[in-house]
């Protein structure tokens, strides 16, 4: 039962960290139709510009899409920790069986 219970939290902390990378990318395609060197034109779709919004490569300079910007990467940041936090989690439960 324990380790059931492990599994079961490793499953909720995994939808959680995609929650908040979809939440990331939706930012990112704010900031991409905000952004004149951005906008999709082929009139097909694409993936999002993570790299370009990130790297502030033609992102519209004003104050409004700059703060969407830190705040998508502070969401990628919280992604990136949540894969450390679950790294050390399985370091730990690794340990912890018998």
């Amino acid at each position: 039962m324990p380790g059931e219970a492990v599994y079961m939290l490793f499953g909720l902390w995994a939808i959680a960290i995609l929650v908040v990378f979809v939440q990331a990318v939706r930012l990112s395609y704010r900031i991409e139709a905000r952004s004149p060197g951005l906008v999709n034109r082929s009139g097909y779709p694409r993936k999002a510009m993570l790299f370009h919004t990130i790297a502030n490569i033609n992102v519209a300079p004003d104050e409004e899409t700059q703060v969407m910007r830190w705040r998508m990467i502070r969401l990628l940041l919280i992604v990136v920790a949540g894969f450390v936090v679950t790294a050390a989690g399985i370091g730990l439960a690794g340990r912890m069986a018998p």
